[in-house]
């Protein structure tokens, strides 16, 4: 069912390097002071119910500065007086818990295989820690991941004993690293960017396979499988987010993700599914006829989607405020829907934040994406639209969404029922916008020409 689709996926990139992570450590370490402890906890495991848990994905920020995705694990670096020392907390080794839930590395396998300098057991955390807060002056720490390390340092804070007040000693302070982290991960380098890329190629087939295997009264969670399916045949770790695949009606729900309904005759079914690759997102949205052929009225609304989007890629440059993609969207969905005659005010009173526009487009047009499908870095720093630079990568999403479920405003029945939204994954760079899911094809005839065709020979 796959394998030819596989076959067109280009080769896998080679792992992020232990010289990168040696890179981002240092560029990190060389923003605090010799007296600081930085401290970064593994994510907790998240339970689905009772006793079993959701598959673990770790802290971004920890995959981030050493690739250490396994939980119950503290990340900490501290000032050795001659130079910083990145020190890894991890699971002993223990025969017993890893025939129950796999094998674990130990403080040995840490050492020896990530980019760190001295590995401990987690069960040695608190003793540890206790030293070391005594000696820092100020605690880099993102809390409410560990609740007993937050405890320990709360502690350490409010002491108030002889040898602190004869010697100073022990933190004044707790700084969250997120935003310093954010800003370096906002700024992909070539190795990061060939792991999101491979994401995008992997995701860019896995729709492909269900528009091959569409047909009208297809089940909507028949599609989510297929896409999820090719993700882990793939090799792809999983989902970047809960897979959209709305038919009809569905499709202008936004965040629809029951994916339970069957899709009809006629149907413009919406696909908004990415998978993950080593730590990296993709996003991409697809909509087109369940049957292979877009009626009159779905091809206009999906021709204007499409030039609206195609213009907003073009925003994507150097120097250009990150805004800049959303407000030409906005404007050529807005002319096209005054020329359709679904909008009836002039170009700039549909534009006001209340306009008419936003009856049928009421979300951004991107976001950044990176280890988080909705990826760190402030969008407005002291207040203004943040410029593009080189190496940031964005989503761009425009849509145009006529739920005939609506009360609230009154659509005409040509258009009732379409939800469109075509996205891509785009990277900034020096020269053109690089669109990292170019793969997935989005040219209307060309969606014609590949849906049902799964049993053609």
């Amino acid at each position: 069912m796959f394998a030819e689709l596989e076959a067109g996926i280009g080769n896998a990139p080679e792992p992020i390097g232990h010289d990168e992570y040696r890179q981002r450590q240092s560029r990190l370490l060389s923003q605090l002071d010799n007296g600081d402890l930085l401290i970064i906890c593994s994510r907790p495991p998240a339970v689905r119910s009772n006793d079993v848990e959701h598959p673990y994905r770790n802290n971004s920020d920890m995959m981030y500065l050493c690739g250490w995705n396994d939980g119950e694990s503290v990340l900490i670096a501290q000032h050795t007086g001659d130079a910083w020392s990145v020190e890894l907390f991890v699971q002993p080794r223990d025969v017993l818990m890893e025939i129950w839930n796999g094998r674990r590395p130990g403080t040995e396998g840490a050492l020896a295989e990530w980019p760190i300098d001295a590995a401990h057991s987690i069960e040695d955390l608190e003793t540890i820690l206790g030293d070391l807060l005594n000696r820092c002056s100020k605690v880099y720490l993102r809390t409410k991941f560990n609740l007993g390390v937050d405890a320990q340092v709360d502690s350490a804070m409010s002491r108030r004993d002889r040898d602190r007040q004869h010697h100073g000693t022990g933190p004044v302070a707790i700084v969250d690293p997120s935003n310093i982290i954010a800003e370096m991960r906002l700024r992909k380098t070539p190795s990061e960017i060939a792991q999101m890329r491979h994401a995008c190629e992997i995701s860019s087939m896995a729709h492909i396979a269900a528009m091959k295997h569409a047909e009208p009264g297809i089940g909507e969670w028949q599609l989510e499988a297929i896409l999820e399916g090719f993700f882990r045949y793939a090799k792809a770790s999983g989902i970047a987010y809960p897979s959209i695949v709305g038919c009809g009606d569905n499709a202008t729900i936004l965040h629809y993700n029951t994916n339970q309904m069957r899709c009809g005759d006629g149907d413009v079914v919406l696909i908004d599914a990415g998978g993950e690759y080593s730590g990296y997102a993709s996003d991409i949205t697809r909509s087109w006829p369940i049957n292979g052929k877009f009626s009159p009225a779905q091809r206009e609304i999906y021709d204007l989607v499409l030039k609206s989007q195609l213009a907003a890629i073009e925003q994507c440059r150097v120097g250009i405020p990150y805004d800049a993609p959303h407000n030409t969207a906005c404007e050529v969905l807005a002319q096209g829907l005054i020329e359709l005659g679904i909008i009836k005010s002039s170009l700039g009173e549909a534009l006001e934040p209340e306009g008419e526009l936003s009856h049928w487009y009421m979300h951004n047009t991107g976001h950044w994406i990176g280890m988080d499908v909705h990826d760190v870095g402030i969008y407005r720093p002291k207040g203004e639209p943040r410029l593009f630079e080189a190496g940031m990568v964005i989503t761009v999403e425009p849509g145009l969404y006529f739920g005939a479920w609506r009360d609230d405003v009154e659509i005409d029945q040509r258009w009732a029922g379409i939800g469109i939204r075509i996205e891509d994954d785009v990277l900034i760079t020096d020269d053109e916008p690089d669109v990292l899911s170019s793969f997935c094809p989005k040219n209307p005839d060309e969606l014609e020409s590949i849906i049902g065709t799964a049993g053609v020979i």
